[in-house]
């Protein structure tokens, strides 16, 4: 009530504020709001009929997997809610009568305490008075064998004793009368103390065995009560057990239902519509055109009008003259809301929420007011309302327990997918960093693949150039190293015969081919010849010299050539290696991208299905609330206004029975006046 109140305050306020306001820049503003409106629309309505138009183009085929899936999907998630939905009820059912039976076990075991604490009361009881009446005869008996008893009838156990032959309904008349005639009797009275003595024994006897059988009767009742407790406590155990974990299976059921509810109601939405799409696809999409084409049309009017005329409103003589014409905002905007009228309907809100009673009770009161009033029905109807109004109290308990426990289970549910959202949202941030890591690092690899299968190519060209210069390194001074010889072993064989070596076959390739051709006519003769030794000494020991150089020159590039080799297969074996780790790396990196790539997704999938059952549980949450939160806010009212009703009328039931109140009303001023 008051929230209306204040919420129709907060309203006039809101108006009063709008009052003071420029009329001119209000419309302004609301054109303005309108054009941004219409461009949003004329957007949205856009986009949606490009993808209407895509689906024009390729949607046959799409549009009948769809409905087929849709058509086996939809009957089977009926089933499923169907089956849920009777799950759901039996669980209710169940949960009722575990309530109902582990109330009535906690009311059985107050029943049984109260009848137990009254039993050991009477026990209490009669075991005083047993002890009492049995020391008196006791002490009767010492006294008369002693023969004291005139003494002993002074004492208060003969006043004891005296009570207890009176009262006593098993003794025999004449032994009544001897104890009656010893008891009344003063210091001069001389009795037969033998048959007193006797009486008074089997009275001991007899009130022993009486005092041993109660002591064993309550004995037994005091086993029989431990008994039943120790087996209503482990029923009310189990029955709490199976309600709690019934309670959890009831709150995931309606999770599951609802989610399952949303998913059919979404599959039968989406298929009514593909069917509908689909058997209308060309006209349809035909009319679309149309229609687009003329909301285009009539959307860039009505920019066009909203254009023009916020520019003639925000024009400065327009302005001006608003200025002079409209000189204050209170005639632009008129209050209608008077404090009259909100006092009216808080009365009336405050009317409608008052008088609400109980039936029941103004039926009692009218057969009360009746004359002819008839108090043994009144009394049942009391009795009636009495049960019921328990059953209703119980009912609430058992809602209330109903709607802790599965709020306590949602909150818990709701926390722990909220949780896993967050964990799920971390691990796919990160995961996307480590595709886009593996994938610089993937692309590193492959260039370095590349430029290392480059490098290899070019090693081994230039290794097979390096070895081609050798070997015509090789060929060449072998074949002047052999002509060298041949020269040096020619001019031995003229300045050193000594020196010379036949060769062991007929001349090599530099024989005489003037053989075949008939020879000219000798020359002039010279003079006597002399040998050049000297001379010719100087020439072989220059071809020493070279045929050293060109061996020393053969055995460097031999070196070299078998350094270069071995660098050569030293560098194609670490490449090798290198290559085949980086193409290792490479499909591990590859392998742990795509098995990121498949996580992310997972985690993306997992991540859609739990906010999906998130918004399950809120929904199921907030149905709770609907159907809890004001049982839980008027609980304790209920209970004790129903309470005070029960008060009433089990105090109406007493004074219908006859009970008179002023008594306790007088005894109770008294105690508290201390008198």
């Amino acid at each position: 009530m008051m929230f209306k109140v204040a919420v129709l305050m907060a309203l006039s306020c809101a108006a009063a504020e709008q009052t003071t306001a420029n009329p001119i820049r209000k419309v302004v503003n609301m054109l303005q709001a309108m054009e941004k409106k219409v461009s949003a629309e004329g957007e949205k309505e856009q986009e949606l009929f490009d993808k209407f138009m895509c689906y024009c183009k390729n949607g046959d085929d799409a549009l009948a997997k769809s409905i087929g899936a849709a058509d086996a999907k939809a009957p089977a998630l009926a089933a499923d809610i169907e089956a849920a939905e009777s799950q759901v009820k039996q669980l209710k059912q169940d949960l009722k009568a575990h309530q109902t039976d582990r109330a009535a076990a906690k009311a059985s075991m107050a029943e049984a305490t109260s009848i137990r604490a009254k039993e050991a009361g009477v026990f209490a009881d009669l075991k005083s008075e047993s002890d009492a009446n049995i020391a008196a005869v006791n002490k009767a008996t010492a006294a008369i064998e002693k023969g004291m008893g005139g003494a002993f009838l002074q004492t208060s156990s003969a006043q004891v004793l005296k009570q207890l032959v009176l009262n006593s309904q098993k003794m025999e008349d004449y032994d009544r009368e001897e104890l009656t005639a010893f008891l009344s009797q003063g210091e001069g009275y001389a009795p037969a103390s033998g048959q007193i003595t006797g009486i008074l024994k089997q009275m001991s006897d007899t009130m022993n065995k009486e005092l041993a059988e109660a002591t064993a009767e309550e004995n037994q009742a005091i086993k029989g009560y431990e008994a039943l407790m120790a087996a209503k406590e482990k029923e009310v155990n189990a029955l709490t057990k199976s309600i709690e974990e019934k309670m959890v299976r009831l709150g995931n059921l309606q999770v599951e239902i609802v989610e399952m509810k949303e998913d059919l109601s979404d599959t039968q939405k989406a298929l009514g519509e593909d069917k509908k799409f689909l058997a209308d696809l060309g006209k349809n999409c035909a009319l679309k055109t149309e229609e687009n084409a003329a909301n285009q049309k009539i959307r860039s009017e009505e920019l066009l009008a909203l254009a023009d005329t916020i520019k003639i409103l925000n024009d400065d003589d327009a302005l001006e003259l608003f200025k002079k014409t409209l000189p204050g905002a209170a005639s632009f905007v008129q209050l209608k809301v008077t404090a009259n009228n909100q006092r009216q309907q808080a009365l009336a809100v405050i009317k409608a929420g008052a008088g609400r009673g109980r039936p029941e009770l103004n039926f009692i009161a009218l057969a009360l007011q009746g004359k002819k009033v008839n108090f043994d029905k009144v009394v049942k109807m009391i009795d009636t309302m009495t049960v019921t109004l328990g059953k209703e109290q119980q009912d609430d308990n058992d809602k209330k327990e109903y709607c802790e426990m599965q709020f306590d289970l949602a909150d818990d549910k709701k926390k722990g997918l909220e949780r896993s959202v967050s964990g799920l949202e971390k691990a796919i941030e990160k995961e996307k960093e480590s595709i886009s890591a593996l994938a610089d690092e993937i692309q590193a690899l492959g260039d370095g693949i590349v430029a290392l299968d480059k490098s290899v190519a070019q090693a081994t060209e230039q290794r097979k150039e390096e070895n081609a210069d050798y070997t015509e390194l090789m060929a060449s001074d072998a074949a002047a190293k052999e002509i060298l010889g041949f020269a040096k072993n020619r001019l031995n064989k003229f300045y050193n015969p000594k020196l010379y070596k036949a060769p062991p076959t007929a001349a090599p390739v530099f024989a005489d081919v003037s053989a075949h051709v008939a020879p000219p006519p000798p020359p002039a003769t010279a003079a006597a010849f002399s040998k050049k030794s000297e001379e010719s000494n100087g020439v072989i020991g220059m071809i020493d010299l070279m045929v050293g150089d060109i061996t020393k020159e053969m055995t460097e590039a031999k070196t070299t050539e078998e350094n270069a080799q071995e660098d050569y297969e030293t560098t194609m074996k670490d490449s090798a290696a290198k290559r085949s780790d980086d193409t290792q790396s490479l499909a591990d990196r590859t392998k742990a991208k795509a098995e990121t790539e498949a996580s992310l997704e997972a985690n993306s999938e997992e991540k859609g299905a739990t906010t999906k059952t998130l918004m399950a549980t809120l929904e199921h949450i907030q149905a709770l609330h609907a159907e809890c939160d004001w049982l839980l806010q008027y609980f304790q009212v209920r209970k004790e206004a129903r309470a005070g009703e029960i008060e009433s009328l089990k105090t109406a039931k007493s004074v219908l029975s006859g009970a008179d109140f002023s008594l306790l009303e007088t005894s109770a001023k008294r105690s508290l006046r201390g008198q």
